[in-house]
């Protein structure tokens, strides 16, 4: 009895969820604004303007910010993402070098073995790429 009644009141919370869930009303955004419908054949102007984007100190004109990506070979995973990310790059992403496809769970498991690219001075918007196998494996 007790699960009747209990398969009854969550049969019927899931009804008024549902039920309140639907929209009566017709502001839904997949049907068109009638304000902004151009009922003759005359094409709609667009009277928006585009800002100004052209400035001369703009920072997209600027060159890309640089920085020392150090040799993160041998390290263990976590320190070596941590040690990109000290150096300015974010923008990582740890491989299996097996080859076998798995994935870093435990990051501090792992060990790198190789890295792309490879050390030096490069934007720090460049992906990082950390190849590691697992600690008791050889690279």
């Amino acid at each position: 009895m007790r699960t009747r009644t209990f398969a009854a009141a969550l049969t019927a919370a899931a009804l008024l969820a549902l039920a309140g869930c639907a929209s009566t009303d017709n502001t839904s955004p997949s049907k068109p604004d009638a304000s902004t419908q151009n009922t003759d054949d005359k094409p709609k102007q667009d009277t928006t303007t585009e800002p100004d984007t052209e400035t001369p100190d703009s920072p997209t004109d600027a060159d890309p910010e640089t920085a020392a990506l150090p040799d993160l070979v041998g390290q263990d995973l976590q320190a070596a993402q941590d040690e990109a990310q000290a150096a300015g790059f974010y923008v990582l992403d740890d491989q299996d070098a097996s080859g076998q496809g798995r994935l870093q769970v435990l990051d501090r498991n792992w060990t790198v073995c190789s890295q792309d690219p490879d050390p030096g001075t490069h934007p720090t918007d460049t992906p990082v790429t950390l190849y590691a196998v697992k600690d008791d494996e050889t690279c």
